[in-house]
């Protein structure tokens, strides 16, 4: 499945849930973070380097979280040449562990859908993790590495709704 069209999937999860029956309003919110390498800590970043990336929650499904993340004007490689991507836990200006694995973007963008207890998409075991992550989203950045800047090219806070700019 090529990128756009697994953007579009996961996008189209966000609009309309995974029932096409369900016409109601929707309880999660989209977050947002804006990637670039100035925001690395401790590490140099790509400063080309720039990106978008879109976390959100399933209606009725607490422990799914699901992502859109495009990069551009970084080294893109396969996975298995040191591209990757993680969701961290750490405020703003400070180092964390990931707590997410996402797909690392070799082609410029990735998107999935991860649930906890899936092998080895969310490090710490944590149960609860995915609602934490949703409803503290100031408390965690997304961080994309790859061969040229394997502690992280790019980074960006996630941001909740109050955060964003339309």
């Amino acid at each position: 499945m090529n990128g756009t069209i697994t953007k579009s999937l996961a996008v189209a999860f966000c609009i309309f849930g995974f029932s096409s029956l369900s016409y109601a309003g929707h309880t999660n919110h989209v977050l947002t973070a804006n990637l670039d390498g100035d925001q690395m800590v401790g590490t140099e970043g790509d400063g080309n380097g720039m990106g978008k990336a879109y976390v959100f929650g399933i209606d009725g499904d607490p422990k799914t979280l699901c992502y859109v993340l495009e990069v551009e004007d970084i080294q893109t490689v396969p996975v298995k040449e040191g591209m990757a991507a993680h969701i961290h836990e750490a405020r703003k200006g400070m180092n964390g562990s990931p707590v997410a694995v996402l797909a690392g973007p070799e082609d410029g963008d990735a998107a999935d859908c991860l649930t906890e207890g899936e092998k080895g998409k969310f490090p710490t075991g944590e149960t609860g993790i995915v609602q934490r992550i949703l409803a503290n989203p100031d408390d965690f950045y997304i961080n994309v590495h790859n061969p040229e800047h394997p502690e992280g090219a790019v980074r960006g806070q996630l941001h909740g709704k109050h955060d964003m700019k339309m």
